[in-house]
């Protein structure tokens, strides 16, 4: 891990200082070249994320699609989503508007003694073996963002947001990042919370974030592809995840009517909700491994033609609305 660590500091040292500090100095920013300096590792995460996936998903899609490509619009938006997340543009907006909260908060807590009491060190030895530390916090994080997965499908306020990221009716690679802003919001600062109660170091935290954020995207890949009897239940599959996004099928249950007799009713729910790793649906039962290729979308919108919106905006405005009970 040691040369990874070495050549991604070479080159964050080197976007930083050809790219990034000129940048910063011209909008009048110079007090704040520490931050920028850790936001150019996020730009660097990012342009290689971009990379990979134009490099390898990409063609991976038109070897094998599920379905042809015929909403160009709606892919050229959820691109947009990928470069705004992937480019760092919302971790700028929180940097000024959500991080001094968290920074005063753990300050206030530090000053009052109570720090982060570090997973990998409740086990000697662990913390000395930097694989096996980025391997337990990894089964934090993705145990930790299962069971928020099944909140944004549960809480009725909570899937208002989140069901927007289901309303793409054509997955691609550029699907993942298709998220309400508050959604992500929310998303981000629990995980920022776990990080600091269980003691993440920062360069960990980059990379589990970097690793999960690219097996999703080859998760909602247009791509015909599942892992085999074994792999299905070793690392969640672009086939076992769209699975997840099936009309009627991931976002909801089958339960049986308040009244005997009646006909079952459908209430939120749904089916594997694991990030990165199978697991925990397998656990809580809430796996379906099915060997199918279904349509995707939210019910009502298929259904009943409710607007999810076209654009980046009004997919946010919507989302407000629905959030309010308006839409």
């Amino acid at each position: 891990m040691d040369w990874i660590d070495t050549w991604f500091s070479v080159g964050q040292q080197a976007l930083f200082e050809a790219v990034v500090r000129p940048a910063m100095f011209a909008m009048g920013l110079g007090n704040l070249l520490e931050d920028g300096y850790v936001a150019t590792g996020w730009l660097l995460v990012g342009l290689l994320q971009i990379l990979v996936m134009l490099a390898v998903i990409g063609p991976l899609q038109r070897w094998r699609p599920v379905e042809a490509v015929t909403d160009g619009a709606g892919i050229r938006t959820d691109v947009a989503y990928t470069l705004v997340h992937r480019l760092g543009l919302f971790r700028v907006a929180l940097f000024f508007s959500v991080d001094p909260l968290f920074d005063a908060a753990f300050g206030w807590l530090h000053g009052q003694g109570v720090g982060a009491f570090h997973l990998d060190q409740l086990w000697p030895g662990v913390s000395d073996i930097p694989w096996v530390s980025l391997v337990l916090y990894f089964l934090a994080f993705d145990f930790a963002q299962y069971w928020i997965h099944r909140g944004q499908h549960s809480v009725h306020a909570w899937w208002a947001l989140h069901a927007m990221h289901h309303s793409q009716r054509q997955m691609t690679m550029w699907s993942d990042n298709r998220n309400h802003l508050l959604d992500d919001l929310l998303v981000d600062a629990l995980l920022v919370l776990l990080a600091q109660v269980i003691g993440v170091a920062p360069g960990q935290f980059v990379a589990i974030v970097a690793i999960s954020q690219l097996s999703e995207n080859l998760q909602h890949a247009n791509l015909r592809l599942a892992f085999g009897r074994w792999g299905e239940r070793l690392w969640v599959s672009p086939r076992f995840h769209r699975r997840h996004h099936a009309v009627g099928i991931g976002h909801e249950t089958r339960v049986a009517g308040d009244i005997p007799g009646l006909a079952r009713k459908e209430v939120l729910g749904g089916c594997n909700f694991g990030v990165l790793l199978p697991w925990w649906d397998m656990m809580f039962g809430t796996a379906n491994f099915e060997d199918r290729y279904d349509p995707t979308g939210v019910r009502d919108q298929v259904e009943r033609g409710r607007d999810y919106g076209r654009g980046f905006w009004a997919q946010q405005w919507l989302g407000f609305k629905r959030l309010a009970g308006k839409s």
